[in-house]
Formats: C-alpha cells, structure tokens, sequence
C-alpha cells in the first residue's frame, strides 16, 4: 500500500464511527522502490491530500522526512519539498502489517501492499 492510498481511505463505515480518518498504519514490512520523480505529477497531487494525515501516516512508517508543520505556500517551486514529498507519496511501499481505526481500534490487514477493509455485517 502506498502511502497516497492511505489518504484516501477511512473506516467511517463502521458503526459508531463519526470521522474514521486518518487510520494508523502499523506496518511490519516497508519496503522502498525507485520510481522516476515528476514534478509536475506530484504538484498536482498535493492540493488534494490532507497534509495532517500525510504526516501521520509518514510518521507511522518513520519516513517523516522532516515535513513543515504546515504545507508551505510556493510548495511548487521548492524541489526539495517536492522530492521529499514523491519519495514519501510514491516510494514507501507498506507490504504487510495493518491499518487501525481511531475511532474503535478495529485493524484492517495489509497483505502483499492491498489492504483489506471489508466490514462483518455486524460492523455496519
């Protein structure tokens, strides 16, 4: 599972859940790829994610790569930032390990990087 999946995902399904965002990610095997960087790919990408969660789910497979507390304006122009940013988007792969509700602390399997959120039907 790439880490710009995990920005799109919730367990707001879940009965009793209100916001289900950002699910933790407890990964048990990272691995990283080498994918040819795009400036322009990831400049478009970054308006679009909840910069709150990206660090979080950075943070969770210590790949925070020093992020500023806040998306800074003219992030367009900053190569560093945007580098920073494809590795931690597109390179940091989560094999095995889980996601976790923060809400109920209900865990979803990651396996071979597809992470499984189907619900019991006692869970919606």
């Amino acid at each position: 599972m790439k880490l710009i999946t995990h920005n799109m995902l919730t367990s707001k399904a879940l009965k009793n859940v209100k916001e289900g965002f950002p699910l933790r990610i407890q990964a048990d095997e990272v691995r990283n790829v080498d994918i040819d960087f795009d400036r322009e790919f990831i400049s478009r990408m970054i308006p679009k994610l909840d910069w709150n969660a990206l660090k979080f789910a950075a943070q969770c497979v210590g790949h925070q790569e020093d992020l500023p507390e806040t998306l800074p304006e003219g992030y367009e122009s900053d190569d560093d930032l945007l580098k920073k940013l494809h590795h931690i988007l597109l390179e940091v792969e989560v094999i095995n390990g889980c996601l976790e509700c923060p809400e109920t602390h209900r865990k979803f399997p990651i396996s071979n990087g597809i992470p499984n959120m189907l619900l019991n039907e006692d869970e919606v």
